[in-house]
C-alpha cells in the first residue's frame, strides 16, 4: 500500500475481519477433519494462513495496527511451538518490513515541516525510502555540509490511524485473542496505547536521542547518530551505515553473532538509564543495528528509533529493583515480601505464597544466578507458559500482584529483551551486567 488508509471505517472493518477469517478456516478444518484429513495437517494449515492475514494486515494498515504486530514479534519465542513455527516468518517481516508512500508525499511533508527551503539544507534526498516503521518511514540523503543523514518522515495521518486502530484492537481483544494462543492482548494493546502520544512526538524523540548520542559518543561498543534538524513529522539524524538488524541476527546468525550482539543488546539497555536518565524502550530488533569491522567480525551496535523512552524518576533504574531482584536470587522470601509491599507491587491485605512468588519472577531472576546464562526460545516458552497457563499454580500469583505505572514500561521492556535474547539464542554474563550497571543488584558485602 502507497499511504495510511484514512478512512476510519475502512481501518475498522479490516481489523474486525481477522477473528472473522480465523473462525471461518476453522470451520472449513472441521469439515476437512471429518472428512478425513489429518488434524494436524489441518490446523497447521489454519495457522499459517491466520498468522499471513494477521500480520499482513497489521503490516498494510501500519499505524497502530503494526505498532501492535511489532510488540507480538518480539514475545514470538513465547509462544508454543506448534504455533511459533508457522507464525514466525510473517511475524518477522514485521521486525525490518513494510510498504513505502510515494516520494511526493515525503517532500510535502518536509515543505510542511522544514520549510519552502528545506532543498537547500537538504541537498540530496533518496527516491525510495530505506527502511519503514509503523508511523513513518526512512530516507537516506545528504545535508549541506556533506554529511550523510536519515531523514525519518510520518505518513499522513499517522496520529489519528494509531489511535484509532488501537481503539478498535482493544475493543477486538476478546476476539482477536484466539488468532494468537498463549498471549494475553489485552494488556499489550493497553501498553501501546499508553506510550502512543510520545512515539507521534518527533521533538520528544530528538530530545531523547540527542541525550543518548552525547552520552555514547566515541564509545567502543556503541553508535547512538547524533539528531541533524527537527520539525513536526519529519527528523533528520546522522546516517548510520549497517547492513543489517538483529532481526538478520535472529533468521541466520553464527553463534558468534548471536553471543557478542547480544550480550551488547543486554549492556545498552542497562547503560542506557546509567548515563543519560533514561531507558530506551522499544527493544524491537529492527531498531539494532549491527556494524561489523573491516574484516567481518562482529563489531559495534548501531541504535536507532528514540520514540519510546522511559523517562526514569531519580536518573536512573530504581535501587529498589536491583535489590529485589539479588534477594530473590537468594531465595530470601521475607526481605523480598517486604520489599515488593514497599514498591507497591504486593497491596495491604493481599497474601501470596512465598514459594509461588519466587517461582513467578524465575524469568527475570534465573539468569542472574549463574556466572553465564544462555536464553533459548525452549526456555522463554516454558517460562511463560508456567506463569500464563491457568492450570499452573504460579498464574494465580499474577492475578494478586500490581504493576506500579514507574515500573510498567521498565517491566514490558525487559520481558521484550528476554523475549529478544531467547530469539537469538545469546549466552551472555547477565549477572555480571546487572552488578555493574543496575542499581542495588550487587552484594553490599
Amino acid at each position: 500500500m502507497a499511504d495510511l488508509p484514512r478512512k476510519a471505517a475502512a481501518r475498522t472493518a479490516r481489523l474486525a475481519a481477522l477473528p472473522l477469517g480465523y473462525a471461518g478456516r476453522t470451520a472449513v478444518g472441521f469439515g476437512r477433519r471429518m472428512g478425513g484429513a489429518p488434524a494436524e495437517t489441518v490446523l497447521s494449515e489454519i495457522q499459517q494462513r491466520t498468522a499471513e492475514q494477521l500480520f499482513r494486515t497489521l503490516g498494510e494498515l501500519k499505524g497502530g495496527a503494526m505498532k501492535f504486530g511489532q510488540v507480538l514479534s518480539v514475545l514470538e519465542s513465547a509462544l508454543p511451538e506448534e504455533v511459533a513455527g508457522p507464525y514466525r516468518e510473517q511475524l518477522t517481516r514485521l521486525q525490518d518490513d513494510a510498504p513505502p508512500m510515494p516520494t511526493q508525499t515525503v517532500r510535502d511533508q518536509l515543505t510542511k515541516d522544514l520549510g519552502a527551503d528545506w532543498a537547500d539544507r537538504l541537498v540530496w534526498l533518496d527516491g525510495g525510502p530505506t527502511a519503514a516503521a509503523s508511523i513513518g518511514q526512512v530516507h537516506r540523503g545528504r545535508w549541506a555540509d556533506d554529511r550523510e543523514v536519515a531523514v525519518k518522515v510520518q505518513y499522513p495521518g499517522a496520529g489519528d490511524a494509531l489511535l484509532s486502530d488501537l481503539r478498535q484492537l482493544a475493543r477486538l481483544a476478546r476476539t482477536v485473542g484466539p488468532l494468537v494462543p498463549g498471549v494475553d492482548i489485552k494488556p499489550l494493546i493497553a501498553e501501546v496505547q499508553a506510550r502512543a502520544s510520545d512515539e507521534l512526538d518527533y521533538t520528544l524523540e530528538a530530545e531523547a536521542q540527542r541525550a543518548f548520542a552525547a552520552a555514547f559518543r566515541d564509545d567502543p561498543d556503541f553508535v547512538v547518530p547524533d539528531v541533524v534538524e527537527v520539525g513536526e513529522s519529519t527528523l533528520v539524524t546522522e546516517w548510520l551505515e549497517s547492513p543489517h538488524s538483529l532481526a538478520t541476527v535472529i533468521r541466520e546468525g553464527s553463534q558468534e553473532e548471536r553471543d557478542h550482539y547480544g550480550q551488547l543488546f543486554v549492556r545498552f539497555l542497562f547503560a542506557g538509564p546509567a548515563r543519560t536518565g533514561m531507558l530506551h524502550a522499544d527493544p524491537h530488533p529492527g531498531n539494532f543495528r549491527i556494524l561489523p569491522t573491516e574484516d567481518g567480525r562482529p563489531g559495534r551496535l548501531g541504535v536507532l528509533d528514540f520514540g519510546a523512552v522511559a523517562r526514569l524518576d531519580g536518573g536512573g533504574l530504581p535501587e529498589a529493583m536491583g535489590r529485589l531482584i539479588r534477594v530473590a536470587a537468594q531465595a530470601d522470601h521475607e526481605q523480598l515480601e517486604q520489599g515488593l509491599r514497599e514498591e507497591g507491587f504486593i497491596k495491604d491485605r493481599v497474601r501470596v505464597d512465598p514459594d509461588l512468588l519466587l517461582d513467578y519472577l524465575a524469568p527475570f531472576v534465573e539468569p542472574t544466578k549463574v556466572e553465564s546464562f544462555r536464553f533459548t526460545r525452549e526456555w522463554m516458552r516454558e517460562q511463560f507458559q508456567r506463569i500464563n497457563n491457568p492450570r499452573e499454580p504460579t498464574y494465580t500469583v499474577a492475578l494478586k500482584l500490581n504493576l506500579p505505572p514507574n515500573y510498567m514500561l521498565i517491566h514490558r521492556t525487559w520481558l521484550g529483551a528476554i523475549g529478544v535474547l531467547s530469539q537469538l539464542g545469546a549466552e551472555a554474563p547477565f549477572k555480571a551486567i546487572l552488578e555493574e550497571y543496575l542499581p542495588g543488584f550487587a552484594d553490599p558485602t
